[in-house]
């Protein structure tokens, strides 16, 4: 698969925590890439640095060839839609007011709000499942919903990557499920789809791509089928484990053993 987004030789810190070392990874275009591991191996700091809201302490990150700090801060959020773990949302605003908010990386100073930027934000929300809320305070409401109004204005950006930290948070199982294929039908219609998921199970359904970190270092990666086994499970995750064909899909299905 060609990659347009590449990390190089990655060294990424917090002061003087060193979280990763040359860590290296090819993007692949147009597919579902799931990074997966332990709790504080690195996976949400990787994504941080692609978007370039954590600095590398060495190496690069690349779009194109060129650093992805050398874009203006529009041109690079018209590529690169991002969904951190805990975002915040201003007091009192609406869900259509915080979703229009997607469309800021298309506006320029003297433009006026358009047609596309309409349809934009409809469709997200239609295909977030939110339109019924559109009128809400987002403070009103639960946390999953909170989180598909939270995707829907990621979508409203139209981008052609998506990355997301730990999208299905607060979701219940039936709007995981939901929100994966709805994943799973932009990487299908052409986008990048790079999410930070917890449920092994779920990564190896929807990810053409799997990357698997463990202390900052990328463990494995590549297809699923390729790389998940009972091994994988046990050094990464120190979960002993039986890995078994999932019956609907046919993809590596992780039962635990302990």
């Amino acid at each position: 698969m060609s990659a347009r987004l590449t990390a190089r030789d990655l060294t990424l810190r917090y002061g003087d925590r060193v979280v990763s070392t040359r860590l290296s990874l090819d993007v692949p275009d147009r597919a579902f890439t799931a990074v997966v591991g332990p709790n504080a191996c690195g996976k949400s700091t990787l994504l941080r640095a692609f978007v370039r809201l954590l600095r590398p302490s060495d190496g690069e990150v690349l779009l194109d060839g060129k650093n992805v700090g050398s874009f203006p801060g529009k041109g690079l959020a018209r590529e690169l839609g991002f969904l951190p773990q805990d975002p915040v949302a201003p007091e009192d605003v609406r869900v259509r007011q915080l979703i229009a908010r997607g469309r800021f990386p298309h506006q320029s100073l003297f433009a006026t709000w358009s047609e596309e930027d309409e349809r934009a934000v409809l469709d997200a929300m239609t295909a977030a499942g939110v339109a019924g809320l559109a009128d809400r305070p987002v403070q009103e409401l639960s946390g999953g919903q909170r989180q598909r109004v939270w995707v829907a204005l990621v979508l409203a950006q139209k981008t052609p990557y998506l990355l997301l930290d730990e999208p299905t948070s607060f979701l219940d199982i039936a709007h995981q499920y939901q929100l994966l294929s709805l994943l799973a039908r932009l990487r299908d219609e052409g986008r990048t789809v790079i999410a930070v998921l917890h449920d092994i199970n779920q990564a190896c359904r929807y990810a053409d791509h799997l990357v698997a970190l463990r202390d900052g270092r990328i463990v494995a990666e590549g297809a699923p089928s390729d790389i998940v086994d009972a091994e994988l499970m046990k050094e990464v995750f120190d979960l002993p484990s039986v890995v078994v064909p999932d019956p609907v899909t046919g993809t590596p299905m992780v039962v635990p053993s302990c």
